[in-house]
């Protein structure tokens, strides 16, 4: 008993430590972005200002087109939550019910192209974006961000699929429904709570993504807002501190909203195919 109980404490323990490491950049962004100079150039920093102002953020919306930014980033990443889902729903449902080689190699790819680095896509993502025309288009971002977050949508809606009884899709096909109509009709409808938590995560990864951005995005009216804030940083490296965290606080609010409402059905979508029904 005693052991058990020790463990326990110690468990409490360690996640505690684990938040508190997970938290601590976010508050002091928090306490930065409500600084002013004086503030933020004492040599004895506090946690909470002592005179908070809003005169950052004021800085941060007049200095950078942030707004602009933010319907970029906005459309890529509900353009590529969109598609991805659309792509991913019929083929987590074939990947799930189809019993082969083929089934089990279209999987295992699944799972392996989640190894690659991003240096290893961006090279031939660039030359078929520009031979489509898309380099520094809206479009091409969004080609690519679902590119990178299809192989994850897969794997996530093939185990929502596992979790639907068989039994159903089986009374559909003796009442006459083909393969798309039980999918359409008696799947999909299931499936709701996990299309749902694939489009958002597709969605919190374009918004959060950088690297692909500032490669294919050349133009400053293009650019997403992850690409944005790096502006607030000078030519020698020098930040703006008191505007870039207001706007880095902003832009990191959305994915964190986003992310404490699905949560829970990412959760659930990665345990589901372990469940038999």
């Amino acid at each position: 008993m005693r052991t058990s109980t020790g463990a326990r404490v110690g468990q409490y323990a360690a996640l505690f430590g684990y938040l508190v490491f997970l938290a601590f950049p976010f508050l002091w962004l928090i306490s930065i972005a409500f600084k002013p100079p004086r503030e933020l150039a004492s040599l004895h920093p506090t946690w909470i200002p002592e005179n908070p102002t809003l005169d950052n953020f004021r800085q941060a919306f007049d200095e950078q087109p942030l707004l602009h930014a933010g319907l970029n980033s906005l459309v890529a990443a509900l353009g590529a939550a969109v598609v991805a889902v659309l792509i991913a729903t019929p083929t987590a449902y074939v990947m799930a019910r189809r019993r082969g080689r083929l089934a089990k190699a279209a999987t295992g790819w699944v799972v392996v192209s989640q190894a690659f680095p991003f240096v290893l896509l961006i090279i031939p993502l660039f030359l078929v974006l520009k031979n489509l025309g898309l380099i520094n288009s809206v479009a091409g971002l969004v080609m690519v961000y679902v590119v990178w977050s299809l192989p994850f949508a897969l794997w996530m809606l093939a185990g929502y699929v596992r979790a639907v009884p068989r039994e159903l899709e089986e009374a559909a096909a003796v009442d006459g429904a083909g393969r798309l109509r039980t999918l359409v009709s008696v799947t999909a409808p299931l499936l709701a709570p996990g299309i749902v938590a694939t489009a958002l995560f597709a969605f919190i990864t374009a918004w959060n993504e950088f690297f692909f951005a500032l490669v294919l995005l050349k133009t400053p009216e293009k650019q997403t807002l992850p690409v944005v804030l790096t502006h607030f940083i000078g030519a020698e490296g020098v930040a703006d501190l008191g505007p870039l965290a207001a706007a880095a606080f902003l832009a990191t609010l959305p994915s964190l909203v986003v992310f404490a409402l699905i949560q829970r059905r990412i959760t659930g979508g990665m345990l589901a195919g372990a469940v038999k029904s």
